[in-house]
């Protein structure tokens, strides 16, 4: 049947629970599953993977055969092959749990579309659903159940309409105990200026957060074609993810200034826009390696993936090569990392959308002469690239004395929330830079794309389940941007001096102290760091400083940091990806009693863990293998409204959860906790949890420049190329 044929994915939390329990026994169990589905090459575990398994009896909530079947789900697994691989090893209580649920489960197979009519027409919205016989429905407006005679039934009808039918729409199908929401629908009423009733004659289909095609009333012709168009689609990602790398400081090549700015101002438009992104400055070639390898571990199905990469690079033969920050002068396309290459990786993954904002030059490299052969393409129609600048041309930046975004960036930022197709809002970026008068014969956009559906960045995120992919690539992504827990040193002098910690990047932290309390007989006093490990990038003649400005932190703000009006010293910890140990540091003390002269000194050492991504140790070579599978390296722990905390980049603190949407509002089942605010430190003690869509803002303007491209003088403009 049908329903067999489905992933393993689609089991809820609850079932997926008491399967893991039934595995995890030595007699009969995970590891005889996993030896039974060796069988078919795809799901075939190596030791590395096993070893995995084996390791979760060590945590207190661990589960070898949990981690088993997300490993599964991953691979798209069906049911009909994990049965028929539980009867392979006769575990009879697995086999007939699991029947017995999936003949009782719920499949929504026709979702209600979401609509925007005239006045006076009618409205039918469809759910239909397979599963046990006898199933109930129940439509809702918001969350008042709707009590008519089409409110209990699969088709729903909304005639004549009016505009107190207005509004959002959602199914609940149950049989007994079981039961499942649909996704939301959006009824949209038009007030037309016509009063004919025909069908159909002033439609325009909101696709959720994407496509809405309007039609003019009253033109005979257009109206034909309206009743003639195919249905509409809703369209969503099953998650959104973004990697956003900013090379500056060059071994071998010019310096460059905007991307770091560029990469906030994005990390904070596209966090608003429910992206999960890893935001990096200054990456190697081994690296940028491991940063791709764990970007394309937090890919699958359906999700949409967006690389952004500014910094010096190059065009070679239709290929794209983004240059790492220890090339050395004569670079070639084995010193680089070709964007085609990855390009083939993501599609692996079935990702529902693929775009890359490549901000870099493309002229040919002439040390270059080697033909890269990037793996075969699929043929998909939902791959975007967008160019800063056209085949063979430079791409600029302008030279201030503070901090500013690139020409590209200046320009992007002010569409990419815009609420259409990708294509069409890159197509509005080109046209703003076409305007400028500085780019113009200089830099202008290239758009690369054969996107036939349309599909936006601001597409909801929608998964129909608490899948086990979903938890752990919220687990992996939180992993790589935990901050250390603030805490308070009891110095023997009475002193008690405060740590707090602060996320300017996925690999940039900044650490605070502040002197909470002093005795009356100590006039003055001050904590200061010291001895950090030499992985780290730490300026000593910035360390230890009064304001944010004067440690090198450009972006974070000092005044939203809380408790002002305690003084505080600021120290700002690049490159966190090349730490290979803890973080350690000592934090010196230094007092004066008011009947002495002379400064006393006491010092404390402090270990606070790896922060951020240096728990992924970027800076170990990654095999090939690394990129065939995904979700492989954590574990993923069951779905609860109670889970970890974890903290995003640019908050001090979030509580991450998975919940499954049987049983709760689809209105927040699907959204994933994060601040979608600019990247401002806070306490670390102090987590918020966001437990609805908060409403799509504009981004905070850069704390120290405001950009105005009527400023631009081609005099401060620099290009990224090096040769």
């Amino acid at each position: 049947m049908e329903e067999w044929t489905r992933s393993i994915g689609t089991l809820s939390d609850h079932v997926l629970a008491s399967l893991s329990k039934m595995l995890d026994n030595s007699t009969c169990g995970w590891r005889q599953l996993a030896d039974a589905m060796s069988e078919h090459p795809k799901f075939r575990c190596s030791e590395r993977e096993l070893t995995s398994c084996s390791v979760q009896v060590l945590r207190a909530v661990g589960s070898p055969g949990r981690t088993l079947l997300a490993r599964l789900a991953d691979r798209s697994c069906s049911l009909d092959f994990l049965l028929h691989c539980l009867k392979k090893i006769d575990h009879r209580e697995a086999v007939q749990y699991l029947t017995t649920t999936v003949a009782e489960m719920i499949w929504i197979t026709t979702q209600p579309q979401s609509q925007q009519v005239a006045v006076g027409e009618r409205v039918i919205l469809t759910c239909r659903a397979t599963g046990p016989p006898a199933l109930s429905y129940q439509w809702f407006r918001g969350k008042e159940e709707i009590l008519d005679e089409t409110g209990s039934t699969p088709e729903l009808l909304l005639c004549p309409l009016s505009s107190v039918h207005q509004g959002h729409y959602i199914c609940r199908v149950s049989h007994g105990e079981n039961y499942i929401f649909s996704q939301w629908a959006r009824v949209h009423v038009v007030h037309s200026p016509s009063s004919s009733p025909g069908p159909s004659s002033a439609t325009e289909v909101d696709h959720g957060l994407g496509h809405r095609s309007t039609h003019t009333l009253g033109l005979g012709l257009q109206e034909e074609k309206v009743s003639q168009s195919p249905p509409a689609r809703f369209f969503f990602a099953t998650d959104k993810v973004a990697l956003l790398i900013g090379n500056m400081s060059y071994a071998y090549h010019t310096q460059l200034c905007a991307p770091i700015a560029d990469v906030h101002e994005l990390t904070n438009l596209l966090r608003q826009m429910d992206f999960k992104v890893v935001s990096l400055l200054d990456l190697n070639w081994q690296e940028m390696h491991s940063a791709v390898t764990e970007f394309l571990m937090l890919l699958d199905k359906g999700v949409y993936g967006l690389l952004y990469f500014a910094g010096h690079g190059y065009e070679n033969y239709g290929n794209s090569f983004m240059v790492p920050i220890d090339a050395p002068a004569s670079y070639t396309s084995e010193h680089c990392l070709c964007v085609q290459n990855i390009l083939t990786r993501m599609q692996e993954k079935e990702t529902g959308l693929n775009v890359f904002l490549l901000d870099m030059c493309r002229k040919r490299n002439p040390n270059d002469d080697v033909i890269v052969q990037t793996g075969l393409l699929k043929v998909t129609a939902n791959i975007v690239f967008g160019y800063a600048t056209c085949a063979d041309a430079e791409a600029y930046e302008v030279k201030k004395e503070d901090v500013s975004n690139g020409i590209f960036i200046s320009f992007l930022k002010r569409r990419v929330c815009e609420d259409e197709k990708v294509t069409q809002m890159l197509d509005k970026v080109a046209e703003d830079m076409g305007r400028c008068e500085i780019t113009q014969g200089r830099q202008a956009l290239e758009l690369r794309s054969n996107l036939s559906e349309r599909r936006s960045l601001t597409d909801q995120v929608q998964t129909t389940k608490c899948s086990a992919s979903y938890s752990a690539r919220n687990l992996q992504w939180a992993i790589a941007h935990v901050l250390p827990k603030s805490q308070c040193l009891q110095f023997d002098c009475g002193v008690t001096v405060q740590l707090g910690f602060a996320a300017e990047f996925s690999n940039v932290m900044v650490i605070y102290t502040r002197i909470l309390y002093k005795p009356k007989e100590i006039v003055s006093c001050s904590a200061q760091l010291t001895d950090f490990p030499e992985d780290v990038d730490i300026d000593l003649k910035k360390s230890n400083q009064e304001t944010l400005l004067e440690a090198g932190s450009l972006l974070l703000i000092e005044e939203s940091l809380p408790s002002t009006k305690v003084p505080s010293l600021y120290t700002r910890i690049s490159s966190l990806q090349r730490l290979r140990r803890e973080l350690t540091f000592t934090v010196c003390l230094h007092y004066t009693y008011s009947n002495m002269d002379d400064e006393v000194e006491e010092r404390q050492p402090v270990t606070v863990g790896k922060p951020l991504v240096s728990k992924l140790n970027f800076y170990e070579p990654r095999t090939p293998q690394d990129f065939s599978f995904s979700l492989n390296s954590f574990n993923v722990p069951e779905c609860s409204s109670n889970a970890e905390s974890f903290t995003p980049v640019g908050s001090a603190s979030n509580k991450w959860s998975c919940y499954s949407q049987t049983g709760r509002d689809s209105s927040t089942a699907d959204s994933w906790t994060s601040s979608k605010t600019a990247n401002i430190p806070e306490e670390n003690d102090s987590p918020e949890l966001f437990d609805s869509p908060q409403p799509l803002v504009a981004s905070k303007s850069l704390p120290h420049s405001q950009v105005n491209d009527t400023n631009y003088k081609f005099s401060d403009v620099y290009n990224f190329q090096t040769q």
